[in-house]
């Protein structure tokens, strides 16, 4: 599990001088992989026992090993520069290697299990995103029904159980609407499963279950043009590996 998802999953216990600490790690990785307590603790004007105390929050020993997962953490540059096919592939290389050890099981038996599914996506692309996650599972003889609007949540709100589940294809998990949906999802009792960018988001602290991908920025150089455009295949990627996962539960569940 990586600091971003150790935080979404602690949020609840992490104070605001704890959410100062982790922006100030999220904004100086490389400056903070060679700092030593005292010198973080200095930079967010705690003391060293705060800085402690933040990573035994996330579940970590300490502070010496906040240090490690974030020396061990390799994230991928803002903009790809040089030879963009290259880049590309490693990209996606390394995009398949994630996504074939992350843990489907949470994910897997709420889909399998609910009694409906309903999917919600914060934009053009996420929306492409939620109609191929509805063409593969018809695969699997799940249906699911996407959600446009506030409106049409308030009309099937009272209709809505534990039962049911509710699946948020967003980049930020911050746009307004996916927040307000999944609090009043997480009011009712309706379990959820968020699909974002790998960041502390408040869309990911409401949800059951969190799935992260890794998006990339890449630069064509042009003579004096950069041109640049967000890849976005890893949530296309995610999506079929759920959708095996989830005929691989059925089969064995079939069997058993």
């Amino acid at each position: 599990m990586q600091l971003e998802e150790l935080v979404n999953a602690n949020k609840d216990s992490l104070n605001p001088t704890d959410m100062l600490i982790w922006k100030y790690i999220s904004n100086n990785r490389k400056s903070v992989a060679h700092m030593s307590v005292h010198e973080m603790a200095k930079f967010c004007a705690v003391s060293d026992a705060t800085i402690v105390r933040f990573a035994k929050k996330l579940g970590l020993r300490g502070f010496g090993e906040l240090k490690a997962m974030i020396n061990f953490e390799k994230h991928q540059p803002a903009d790809y520069r040089g030879n963009i096919i290259k880049d590309m592939k490693e990209f996606h290389n390394k995009t398949f290697d994630y996504l074939t050890n992350l843990d489907y099981g949470n994910a897997v038996r709420l889909i399998c299990n609910a009694r409906n599914i309903f999917t919600f996506a914060s934009g053009y692309v996420q929306s492409n995103v939620v109609q191929e996650m509805k063409r593969l599972f018809l695969g699997n003889k799940i249906l699911t029904f996407e959600i446009y609007n506030l409106g049409e949540l308030e009309s099937i709100m009272d209709s809505l159980t534990e039962d049911d589940l509710f699946i948020f294809v967003s980049l930020s998990g911050e746009s307004p609407v996916v927040v307000e949906f999944a609090k009043r999802l997480k009011i009712k009792g309706v379990p959820s499963i968020s699909i974002t960018r790998l960041s502390a988001n408040t869309l990911a602290s409401l949800s059951t279950v969190n799935l992260y991908i890794l998006p990339a920025s890449f630069t064509i150089i042009n003579d004096d043009r950069n041109l640049q455009f967000l890849n976005f295949m890893p949530f296309f990627m995610l999506v079929e590996f759920l959708y095996l996962n989830c005929r691989l539960y059925l089969d064995e569940r079939e069997t058993s």
